[in-house]
């Protein structure tokens, strides 16, 4: 049976038929507004609509970035989108009005992390955890083949594990999390402010913004390592090395056989990958004595979490 995959990012849904072999039958999507919860609903039941005019459809799975309830029923918070204590499933249903059709809703790295365990590159092993480097740092846990929610829904929120005490703020309204030293966000922060304190160092990457340190991106710095810039090269080598020093942590906590990185940041490839590996290694306790995870790329690309929220809709 097909179930359809709803990714819901903060400007835009992605929505897709998903087999049951994880392969994406047909998709669509639409704008939204983050703060507009109300046209978030109804731009998912628009898509449902269209989506299952072609298809029998009888589960829908939305990905959400959030803190979702339990019961997958709702959002209980989301940074980046209006939902506080939000009953996204009985919303999104009310406007379908067909009551045999299944909805429920999951944390967006969650899906993302289901789909490559799954389909992708962690499909031939039984613990892992994926770690989502974008805006911020999202993640999963799988372990003995079971998707690790909590108690109350809310497991795996791992870029909200505080590694630096009194550091950098975070969204979250706490300090020192780590994903506030391998997102996205953190690689521009960083890059913007040697542009501005140290405007020789950072020549390759003003010239390629116009001179402006605010026009900065994370792809714009990827694009530069990859070309050779020393600074954006020495960007990158530090989120890598948080991540893998961070990674030896979780290890030392839930010992799985593989990180999967994903996201934005993962673009970077090796010039991320490579620091990584070599800080895990030096962090890892009773290193030379036990086997090591492997730290691989997600290779779902931008389709995983729609992939990932259709497949666990029939769970």
């Amino acid at each position: 049976m097909h179930a359809i995959g709803v990714d819901i990012g903060g400007t835009k849904i992605a929505a897709g038929v998903v087999d049951e072999e994880g392969t994406i039958l047909a998709q669509t999507r639409r704008d939204t507004d983050p703060d507009d919860v109300a046209s978030i609903d109804a731009a998912i039941a628009d898509v449902y609509r269209e989506l299952s005019a072609s298809y029998e459809v009888k589960d829908v799975g939305l990905a959400a970035a959030g803190f979702v309830a339990a019961d997958r029923s709702g959002v209980l918070f989301a940074p980046n989108i209006a939902w506080r204590e939000y009953p996204l499933r009985d919303k999104v249903a009310a406007l379908i009005g067909d009551p045999d059709v299944r909805i429920v809703v999951e944390n967006d790295a969650n899906a993302a992390g289901w789909a490559e365990f799954r389909f992708g590159v962690a499909r031939d092993v039984d613990d892992m955890v994926t770690l989502t480097l974008g805006t911020g740092l999202g993640g999963a846990i799988v372990i003995g083949g079971r998707l690790v929610r909590g108690a109350w829904g809310v497991a795996a929120e791992i870029g909200h594990m505080r590694v630096v005490p009194g550091g950098h703020y975070c969204g979250c309204g706490h300090e020192g999390c780590w994903e506030q030293y391998v997102s996205g966000s953190a690689l521009v922060r960083d890059a913007q402010a040697v542009a501005i304190t140290q405007p020789d160092r950072a020549a390759g990457l003003l010239e390629r913004a116009g001179g402006r340190a605010d026009k900065i991106t994370g792809p714009l710095v990827t694009r530069a390592a990859q070309e050779g810039d020393e600074l954006a090269v020495d960007l990158l080598r530090e989120v890598g090395r948080w991540v893998g020093e961070g990674a030896a942590s979780v290890a030392a906590l839930l010992d799985p056989q593989m990180f999967v990185i994903g996201g934005g940041v993962s673009a970077a490839g090796d010039l991320v990958l490579a620091p990584a590996r070599n800080a895990f290694a030096e962090q890892l306790s009773a290193r030379g004595h036990r086997p090591e995870a492997s730290i691989v790329l997600a290779d779902m690309g931008n389709d995983a979490g729609m992939v990932g929220a259709a497949d666990l809709a029939r769970v």
